[in-house]
């Protein structure tokens, strides 16, 4: 019966992933007539049009996007793929750490490469037709490339530690293991900011003028302190834009993406800071690290219950005796739990949302700038303007922008 409630499952995310799309499209098309009410006098027909347009593009490609992934998952789990591949690794290089490791590890660069031809699509065809893409083929492939030797470089060791752990810990193993994993994650919050996002974008120092002196005020206004404001060369790849700031301590630089300062006004710039500046004021940071760190406590521990049962090694093919299978298929299968529950952490994530938009409005002393300013992001990317609620409870980290201007406008006393 295992193997059918797996099928169950996987079949049950993905008609819920397909229906949701056409609920979305559904109403997407159905207010496609005319501008919104709230936006006539901001938004003209034509990036109206256009944006409908991208969202509906997106949504039948994603439906393709989950058909193909479900099928591919189908097909690894069932075809005796993974039992095979487990078994030659054995044969040429043994069952030490490093080799059990470097099959987890290849097995996730195989599955990785499955999914490239779509990821390639998106980014040259669908993005490219809206006028999104900037990014030249060879950025691309070098891109992949450099996360491929960073994964090397970081996930193999990691994979290998986890392993070892397992024969040098015995049953609590999984604490262990939880407890590297939360060392390796504060980690790379250092190590992020410092060495891995300048592999791939150039950062410079916002040049001296009123928008640097604007920026600087505001933190300094906010209690906020940041080793230095950067612009990122977003440009090279995408016309999206966004800011952020990384890294703890002295290490925190606030980033500005170049196609952001094209869009917007300095006191709109400086609206979009001070949410950024919310969140870390707001303890949002820490939360969402706190409830990684409890998901992923939950979830090595289930591990270590499905290891010692052999009807779950059994059920995809696996001989029971190693820990190797249990983390792979619970790898595999673990989005077909979490999908049912990103409504929960969305909900969250829309939560911290309005709160760090409630303190921006504060820190500006007026709500206009953060609304203006959410209006040109969302205009310039294409956003959705009427999405389904159902469709946004599952897949939307952000309100929609006629929730967010209605929440600011509540938090003004307006």
């Amino acid at each position: 019966m295992v193997p059918w409630l797996a099928v169950g499952l996987i079949l049950a995310m993905w008609l819920a992933e397909v229906g949701l799309a056409e609920l979305n499209r559904r109403h997407v098309v159905a207010h496609a007539g005319a501008v919104p009410e709230a936006f006539r006098n901001t938004i003209d027909d034509a990036s109206y049009a256009k944006s409908v347009q991208y969202t509906l593009a997106k949504s039948r490609f994603s439906q393709v996007e989950d058909s193909y992934g479900t099928a591919v998952l189908l097909l690894v789990l069932f075809s005796g793929l993974l039992p095979w591949g487990l078994g030659l690794f054995r044969t040429r290089f043994g069952d030490s750490v490093w080799s059990m490791a470097g099959f987890l590890f290849a097995t996730g660069v195989a599955l990785s490469l499955t999914g490239q031809p779509l990821e390639w699509f998106a980014q040259f065809k669908l993005e490219e037709r809206f006028g999104f893409n900037s990014s030249a083929q060879g950025t691309w492939w070098l891109d992949r490339l450099k996360g491929l030797l960073l994964a090397a470089a970081l996930g193999y060791p990691l994979l290998a530690l986890i392993l070892g752990l397992v024969r040098w810990t015995g049953g609590l193993w999984w604490l262990w293991a939880w407890g590297a994993l939360l060392v390796f994650q504060l980690l790379m919050t250092l190590l992020v900011p410092v060495l891995i996002l300048p592999l791939f974008n150039t950062f410079t120092p916002l040049p001296e003028g009123s928008l640097r002196d604007r920026l600087l005020d505001l933190a300094q206004r906010t209690a906020f302190r940041a080793r230095s404001i950067q612009v990122m060369d977003s440009s090279r790849r995408s016309r999206h834009s966004n800011a952020f700031f990384t890294g703890f301590g002295r290490f925190r630089k606030i980033v500005l993406f170049d196609t952001l300062i094209q869009q917007l006004t300095e006191p709109e710039l400086e609206a979009v800071l001070a949410h950024e500046i919310g969140h870390f004021k707001k303890g949002h940071i820490p939360k969402r690290l706190f409830v990684s760190m409890i998901t992923s406590f939950a979830g090595l521990g289930l591990v270590s219950v499905l290891a010692q049962q052999t009807w779950f090694y059994r059920a995809f093919g696996f001989e029971p005796g190693s820990i190797v299978p249990a983390l792979l298929l619970f790898g595999l299968l673990a989005d077909v739990a979490t999908f049912w529950l990103s409504p929960l952490a969305h909900w969250l994530s829309r939560r911290h949302e309005y709160q760090a938009d409630a303190y921006a409005a504060d820190a500006m002393n007026e709500p206009g700038s953060l609304i203006a300013a959410l209006r040109k992001l969302n205009e310039n990317n294409l956003g959705n303007l009427t999405p389904h609620p159902v469709y946004s409870a599952f897949y939307h980290s952000h309100p929609a922008l006629l929730e967010r201007e209605r929440a600011l406008q509540r938090s003004a006393g307006r």
